[in-house]
């Protein structure tokens, strides 16, 4: 049997299959027959090898290609970090389905693909980044920076563990940041705007027209009848206009504070005691009589300009020092202080925290009757003279009674509340599909509500917090109990969905009579805009508008000379069409037509244009109008880049895994 085996593998066919398995073999190697191999990635990009840009995506020539994946963890960071940027950005108006739809997760998604392109581009063509260039970055983030806005090296170290980061994980996330910017960015920092562009953008922008104009009522209501035909067809075209949404019935326990019974009130023996703690609070501050000379320093100014004005400073200290000296009178005849000059410089009762700190500083140093050395602030040198000192004094007990009184009822009304709320969460968390024995507990009613679609409720239903808890997987999924759900100052509900339907498309029976409105209306809208286009037709065959609109029973034509561009007139809808239009030529109008909101037609002829010229602007908003542009320009130019770097690799997205 054994010499039979032999003779049967030894031949040439048993040879060349053998080299057929061969090939596989080297290719991928045994372990990837043995051993199962299951893919994470969200997203895998291929490129073709540098040295061979036109490679074919076939096999086995695939292999030569560069690969990078988007892993599962990476893509949820990505999506976890753009949450909260959301949730903190829209506040109680963030909405958590909408957030998790397959839309908003492509569009995540994509973004980082972007990143990853740049990533590869860079490293496929060479690009580095030194370790200055990372440094400084790393250094220049406000996060790290101290109060005294430099690196604080303890600040970076605990502000990288809190996120789970590492020194060297960082910098290496700091450096593939900058070296897949660098190409975008200097593509974007190349573009630049002529003068032949910059000038055409000032007449557009500055363009005026001049426009007469009709406005031709909203069309008569269509009675006429409606086929079965038209209404299935109607039906059938706008699907989305006819479908219920999505839809809950709660149950809650309002809690509202001010319901509540008041408390007793305190006793003065409670008031003094809350007095003694809170001493601190009334004791009015000490309080200084103070009067100054400014001597200006212009923000910049040369070491020359503020040592003159430091000497002019020591000058006027010792003239109000002399015997005999009216500081006032210096402080009319010297001081550049706007706000006081006129009144001898006089500043009036100052108490610590309402001047900058150098003047503070020296004022609280100073003894009555005493003029300060030229004291140097961010305005100038200063000369003081402290006037008079009111010492701070402790407000009697009596004179705050009522205030503490008040603040007290407050506390323990707010405290009788909170009291209320933890009794009824232990009662849900003993019974968490219930909201019976909290109310109970609380000797509360339990109320009904709904059904209501999302951001269509009323009353408490039109809250944000309390329709994202309503219309949360987890209240329509278990029926439990929400947590308190804060409507405002002591006033919070706890809910419980009790009914819930999804959107579904109403069957045409039920919507029928909005249908045939619906068509109707639209018959009445095409009849009115088939009217004003006949207008428009005949405007172009050299009718006036005059004439058109007195054979149609409408008022005189208004007339807009030099209407700008943007103008809200005679309607923003209108403006914009009429800046549509081409330029009539010599001797001719450009007509046009716009339907406004509310089911009106404007008719227009615009008989002149006037371009805007760089003299209607001053230079400083040329220039800026000019960088806008440039800006705009790269903007668009590195978009470009990446779209094209982008359709020169081979993406494969894994929808399931999103």
């Amino acid at each position: 049997m054994l010499q039979t085996l032999r003779e049967k593998t030894s031949g040439w066919i048993a040879t060349v299959l053998l080299a057929g398995l061969t090939v596989p073999f080297a290719f991928f190697g045994v372990d990837q027959y043995m051993t199962q191999h299951n893919d994470t990635f969200v997203a895998r990009l291929q490129a073709p090898p540098t040295w061979w840009p036109s490679a074919p995506a076939t096999w086995p020539v695939t292999m030569l290609w560069q690969t990078d994946t988007i892993e599962t963890d990476e893509f949820r960071g990505a999506l976890e970090r753009a949450r909260r940027l959301a949730r903190q950005q829209q506040g109680d108006n963030f909405d958590s389905r909408a957030f998790e739809s397959v839309e908003n997760k492509r569009a995540i998604l994509d973004k980082l693909i972007d990143q990853h392109v740049l990533q590869m581009t860079a490293a496929r063509q060479g690009i580095a980044v030194s370790d200055a260039q990372v440094r400084s970055t790393i250094m220049g983030i406000p996060a790290f920076q101290g109060d005294n806005g430099q690196f604080d090296k303890d600040r970076y170290l605990q502000t990288l563990a809190a996120q789970g980061l590492t020194p060297a994980g960082f910098d290496k996330e700091v450096r593939e940041g900058l070296a897949s910017q660098l190409l975008p960015q200097q593509v974007a920092q190349s573009a630049f705007v002529t003068t032949s562009e910059s000038q055409r953008v000032v007449r557009l922008l500055g363009e005026k027209r001049d426009v007469a104009f009709v406005t031709l009522p909203a069309p008569a209501p269509d009675t006429a009848p409606v086929g079965a035909q038209d209404i299935q067809r109607w039906y059938d075209t706008h699907p989305s206009d006819y479908r219920a949404p999505e839809m809950v019935t709660i149950e809650y326990v309002d809690i509202d504070g001010s319901a509540l019974p008041a408390p007793a009130p305190a006793d003065d023996a409670t008031l003094r005691q809350r007095y003694e703690q809170e001493k601190a609070r009334f004791v009015q501050p000490e309080q200084r009589l103070a009067s100054h000379i400014l001597i200006k320093v212009p923000e910049g100014a040369s070491a020359a300009v503020q040592k003159a004005a430091e000497a002019k400073a020591q000058q006027i200290a010792a003239q109000a020092r002399a015997p005999g000296a009216d500081f006032a009178a210096l402080a009319r005849a010297d001081s550049e202080d706007a706000g006081s000059k006129a009144s001898g410089g006089d500043l009036g009762l100052v108490t610590k925290g309402q001047m900058v700190k150098p003047f503070e500083d020296a004022l609280f140093a100073m003894k009555p009757g005493e003029i300060s050395a030229p004291v140097k602030s961010q305005f100038g040198w200063h000369v003081i003279q402290l006037r008079e000192i009111k010492a701070g004094a402790q407000t009697p007990f009596e004179q705050v009674r009522d205030q503490l009184a008040k603040e007290q009822a407050d506390a323990d009304r707010e405290h009788a509340f909170n009291d209320l709320v933890g009794k009824l969460v232990d009662q849900v968390y003993k019974n968490p599909t219930s909201l019976a024995p909290a109310a109970r507990t609380a000797n509360l009613p339990v109320q009904k509500l709904g059904p209501f679609a999302r951001g269509q409720g009323t009353g408490i239903a039109a809250n944000a917090a309390l329709q994202r808890a309503a219309f949360s997987e987890s209240a329509i999924q278990d029926g439990t109990v929400s947590d308190p759900i804060e409507l405002g100052p002591n006033h919070s509900v706890l809910i419980r969905v009790v009914a819930h339907s999804d959107a579904r498309q109403r069957p045409l029976a039920e919507v029928a009579p909005q249908v045939i409105a619906a068509v109707r209306g639209d018959r009445a809208r095409r009849a009115a805009e088939a009217s004003a286009e006949q207008m428009v037709v005949a405007l172009r065959q050299g009718k006036s508008l005059a004439e058109l609109a007195t054979a149609r029973n409408l008022p005189a034509p208004s007339q807009l000379p030099s209407l700008p561009r943007n103008v809200p007139l005679p309607d923003p809808k209108a403006n914009e069409a009429i800046f549509s239009v081409q330029a009539p030529a010599a001797g001719q109008v450009a007509p046009g037509k716009a339907v406004l909101a509310d089911g009106r037609i404007v008719v227009f002829a615009v008989n002149k244009v006037t371009p805007g010229t760089a003299a209607d602007a001053p230079p400083e908003q040329l220039q800026s109008l000019k960088q806008q542009v440039a800006q705009m320009a790269g903007e668009a130019d590195a978009e470009a880049l990446v779209n094209a770097l982008r359709k020169h690799m081979q993406v494969t997205v894994a929808e399931d895994r999103l």
